[in-house]
C-alpha cells in the first residue's frame, strides 16, 4: 500500500521543504513508475513523513517496511538475510551502521555512489559506495540536573567505574541498538581486552542495566539514578518536554577518544526490482532538505554537513570531537563482544 493517504503528515513536512534539485522530479515523474520498496528502521513517525514527501515530489509510490522497537534493526537486517536469493527490497534506510556493514560483508548490498553524498564527510560514507551515513546520533550521557551539577558530571565515561558512581549509572543491554554499537566500537577502540576489563569494572561497580536508551532516559529523568547512557534523540525528547536533566557530551579532552557519532545510512539491495527507483530514493534521502528535516522533527537528527540549520538548542555536529572509528572493525567485533556482555550482565 502506498501513502496517498497520509496528506497530513505530507503537509507538515512539505512546509519545512522548499524549492530544490528535487523539484525537477516534480516536472518528469512518469505516473506508471514502478513503486520502491524500502526497508527502514528509524521510527516510522520520523521515516514515514520524508518518504510521503518523496512520493508526493516524484509521483513514485513507496512501499515501505518498518522496524520495531521490540526488534532493534535485527529483524529487517534478518528479513533481507532471509531474502537474499530473491530479494523483496529496493533500499535500505537503517537507523545505524555496523548491522548495514554487516549486510554489505555477506553480500546483501549492491554499490551505488549518490550525486547527493558528494558533500558528505568521507568518515561517514563506505570507500567501496555500498552505504552512505546521513543525518546522525550521537552517544551522550544524561544526568538529572536535581541531583548533580554540570561540572560534576565525569569527562571520561572511564570515570563511571570510579566508587563515587557505584548504583547511579544507567545503561541499555549492551547486546542491542545502539548501545550494542557503541560497545564494539569500545572493543575496536581500546582493544579486547581493555574494553572487557572497562566493563567488569561497570558491573562490578553496579551498573543499571534497563531496557533500552530510553528507559535509560527516564530513569535518570525521574531521578532514579542521576546519571546515564543514551543517545542525542532521547536526551532531546526528556528536555523538550522539560524534565530535569542536562546532556552531556564526553571525552571531548586532549588525548580522550571523542564520543561515538551513529549516522543513518542507506543502501541499494543488491539485485533489487526496482534499481532506477532505488537510485532516486537515496539521492532524495542523502539530500541537504532532507537532514535539515530530520533535524526539525522529534528525532533531532544532526546534519553530518555544515551549513544545515539546526533548531537553536538542539544538538549539532559543530563542536563535537566524534570518535574515529573503523566501521568495518566495529562490525568485526559486534558478535564477540555482545557475546562477552551478555555472559557479564545477563547470566
Amino acid at each position: 500500500m502506498g501513502m496517498r493517504a497520509k496528506r497530513g503528515l505530507r503537509h507538515s513536512v512539505t512546509c519545512v521543504l522548499c524549492t530544490s534539485v528535487f523539484a525537477v522530479l516534480c516536472g518528469c515523474a512518469k505516473h506508471d513508475s514502478s513503486p520502491v520498496v524500502v526497508y527502514t528502521a528509524l521510527d516510522q513517525s520520523f521515516s514515514e513523513p520524508v518518504l510521503a514527501l518523496f512520493e508526493e515530489r516524484s509521483g513514485i509510490e513507496v512501499r515501505a517496511v518498518y522496524d520495531t522497537e521490540a526488534t532493534k534493526t535485527v529483524g529487517l537486517v534478518n528479513r533481507l538475510l532471509a531474502e537474499r536469493d530473491r530479494p523483496r527490497c529496493d533500499v535500505l534506510w537503517n537507523n545505524e551502521v555496523v548491522r548495514t556493514v554487516m549486510l554489505k560483508r555477506r553480500g546483501v548490498l549492491a554499490a551505488y555512489e549518490s550525486p547527493s553524498a558528494a558533500d558528505i564527510p568521507a568518515a561517514f560514507r563506505d570507500s567501496e559506495n555500498y552505504w552512505t551515513g546521513f543525518a546522525a546520533r550521537a552517544r551522550v550521557l544524561i544526568y538529572n540536573t536535581e541531583q548533580l551539577e554540570a561540572a560534576q558530571v565525569p569527562f571520561s565515561i572511564e570515570e563511571l567505574g570510579k566508587p563515587q558512581w557505584r548504583k547511579r549509572v544507567s545503561l541499555a543491554f549492551p547486546m542491542f541498538g545502539t548501545t550494542a554499537t557503541h560497545a564494539a566500537a569500545l572493543f575496536a577502540y581500546m582493544g579486547d581486552d581493555a574494553a572487557r576489563e572497562y566493563f567488569r569494572a561497570m558491573k562490578a561497580n553496579g551498573i543499571v542495566i534497563v531496557d533500552g536508551n530510553a528507559s535509560s532516559k527516564d530513569a535518570v529523568a525521574r531521578g532514579e539514578v542521576p546519571i546515564g547512557f543514551t543517545d542525542t534523540d532521547d536526551a532531546q525528547v526528556a528536555l523538550s518536554q522539560g524534565k530535569p536533566v542536562g546532556m552531556h557530551f564526553p571525552d571531548q579532552g586532549e588525548g580522550q577518544m571523542g564520543t561515538l557519532v551513529i549516522p543513518n545510512t542507506v543502501s541499494m539491495i543488491k539485485g533489487c526490482p526496482h534499481p532506477k527507483e532505488a537510485r532516486q530514493l537515496i539521492d532524495f534521502l542523502l539530500s541537504r532538505e532532507v537532514e535539515e528535516l530530520l533535524a526539525k522533527s522529534g528525532s533531532a537528527q544532526m546534519p553530518l554537513r555544515p551549513g544545515i540549520p539546526v533548531p537553536e538548542g538542539n544538538p549539532s555536529l559543530d563542536g563535537i570531537k566524534a570518535m574515529s572509528v573503523d566501521w568495518d572493525a566495529v562490525e568485526a567485533r559486534l558478535g564477540a563482544s555482545a557475546t562477552f556482555l551478555e555472559g557479564l550482565f545477563i547470566r
